[in-house]
């Protein structure tokens, strides 16, 4: 069973920025095909970005290319978001997630093995 905690969400201004971290334990992180996903207020679920198991693949979400940039350090098992350039719009709970699936492309919340609890971000106007 993998634990997945993530820290590092509060309160931004547009335009700040802030590095979500995800630290796994119960299980060999590098095993894992790494996600991020985030939730709003009243929305559903939407995939972030998710990062192959050494990292030699990553996709990210249209509207936080350029932006966002995820990265994971298997020797210490935790899995990073650095968000810049942040707008309001993504104001939302970030849940780190950890995936059996074979690739990274095309993943969903269906196919999540593992979340965390999520993290707030507020990013004020």
């Amino acid at each position: 069973q993998v634990q997945l905690v993530e820290s590092g969400g509060g309160l931004v201004q547009a335009g700040g920025s802030l590095r979500l971290s995800c630290a796994a334990s119960g299980g060999t992180f590098s095993r894992y095909i790494m996600g991020w996903f985030r939730q709003a207020p009243g929305k559903e679920r939407e995939f972030v970005a998710t990062i192959s198991r050494f990292a030699e693949i990553i996709y990210y979400i249209d509207s936080v290319k350029g932006r966002f940039t995820t990265s994971r350090d298997n020797a210490k098992s935790t899995l990073y978001l650095q968000m810049n350039l942040l707008k309001p719009e993504d104001t939302a709970v970030y849940y780190c997630a950890a995936s059996e699936s074979q690739s990274p492309a095309g993943i969903s919340a269906y196919d999540i093995n593992y979340w965390g609890k999520g993290t707030l971000v507020t990013v004020s106007s």
